[in-house]
């Protein structure tokens, strides 16, 4: 489901290198994007020098190829906002939308080149591969005909290449596509080529400002499990149930994809703790579990973790709750009414759930990772064992858990 598209607006299913070229020639005379990454330079239109006066002709192709070469990897490399591709391109690769993702169901490698070099011109615009032709490689995760366009070295690409921080005519990025399949190869795929995990989305057809972490978060809190087996907060006479039965939740084997998704994302997310406070400070119990568990690792980095005289130095998990408490205490002080309270209940289990990963995430952590998509581990195994991991960090769940006949 892609929860980051705003309603009614799901995406749809020749030019000469010259031409192109006259193109950028022309909009360098323009004012620069002020959304791309460099506020006085488009990477879209970088600077060249033009063309001296040539007194042959292979002087003027020698200064072609250079200007090209140069224009072509700036937009393959940077980050580029919004999508340049022509209206009438996109429109004439909605007829070759059937071929194309029957190849990449197959992730048919030759299939792909061929279909390219003779549909260039729907498929690739100003020296790059056009950004929904991409989309369409990562939607179907097609690794292999995923390498091939980014590498941009097979002849039948005549020099063309995808850039994995193009943003495509829908407002987000290859790896928000990666992010909401929770394709862990495909992510590798695009950070191995520069892909950056702190682009975001933009644009009136889309949530805007979502990291390609949020979208796996938040895909991962609309699994059935987490759906169906918890009830609505507040329906637990003691809180502290939920965010037991929501740990339990999270450490079931189906769950291994999502949470290794979103740590892999996490890793290259920069301040990843302001992105945590983001949640922790709306209440959002569920996204906060996932991240905290997915992302300890690099919330643990967070400051300094060596020892100094017997102490250690505060880390990520330390900040989260001294702002909490600072919170809590800033409520109980003008608790008037219901909504304060349930605010002070939830900020009470938010501080529980990270005192818990704090202590005993590594060890839940390392449990996930011994899950195999090949073996089907008995759920009340599953259960039992998070419950130990629990129990020996001073954590003793309470309730009935969880109803494993109905998952």
């Amino acid at each position: 489901m892609r929860f980051f598209f705003l309603e009614n607006s799901a995406p749809m299913h020749e030019k000469c290198e010259r031409e192109a070229l006259q193109a950028a020639d022309q909009d360098n005379s323009k004012d620069k994007d002020a959304s791309t990454t460099d506020e006085t330079e488009d990477p879209w239109d970088p600077p060249y020098d033009p063309c001296p006066p040539c007194e042959t002709w292979e002087e003027s192709e020698e200064w072609f190829h250079k200007t090209t070469a140069l224009i072509a990897n700036s937009r393959a490399t940077n980050i580029i906002t919004p999508d340049r591709t022509p209206q009438r391109v996109t429109d004439a690769l909605w007829h070759k939308v059937p071929d194309l993702v029957s190849i990449l169901e197959k992730d048919n490698v030759p299939g792909f080149l061929q279909l390219f070099n003779n549909n260039r011109g729907c498929m690739a615009w100003g020296f790059v591969i056009t950004p929904e032709t991409f989309n369409y490689i990562v939607s179907e995760n097609a690794l292999r005909c995923a390498k091939v366009a980014l590498e941009g070295k097979a002849p039948e690409l005549s020099g063309h290449r995808a850039n994995p921080n193009y943003m495509n005519p829908y407002g987000y990025f290859p790896l928000h596509e990666a992010a909401e399949k929770f394709s862990v190869d495909m992510i590798n795929l695009l950070f191995n080529y520069g892909a950056s995990a702190n682009v975001r989305t933009a644009g009136d057809k889309i949530i805007e400002n979502l990291l390609p972490l949020h979208v796996a978060v938040e895909n991962t809190c609309l699994h059935k499990y987490l759906e169906d087996s918890l009830l609505p907060f507040q329906d637990y006479p003691d809180r502290r149930d939920y965010v037991y039965k929501l740990i339990q939740l999270l450490c079931l084997p189906e769950m291994k994809i999502f949470l290794d998704t979103t740590r892999l994302l996490a890793k290259k997310t920069d301040n990843l703790l302001d992105e945590l406070w983001n949640y922790v400070k709306d209440g959002k119990l569920v996204q906060t579990a996932v991240l905290l568990l997915a992302g300890q690792e690099q919330i643990r980095q967070v400051g300094s973790s060596k020892k100094r005289k017997g102490f250690s130095e505060p880390d990520g998990f330390d900040t989260i709750m001294t702002c909490l408490m600072k919170c809590s205490v800033a409520l109980k002080e003008k608790r008037r009414d219901q909504n304060e309270l349930e605010a002070s209940l939830t900020l009470e289990c938010i501080a529980l759930l990270v005192n818990i990963i704090s202590k005993a995430g590594e060890d839940l952590d390392a449990y996930i990772q011994t899950h195999s998509e090949i073996m089907q581990v008995p759920y009340v195994e599953v259960l039992e064992r998070v419950s130990s991991i629990l129990k020996d960090r001073g954590f003793f769940p309470t309730g009935e858990g969880i109803d494993v006949g109905n998952l």
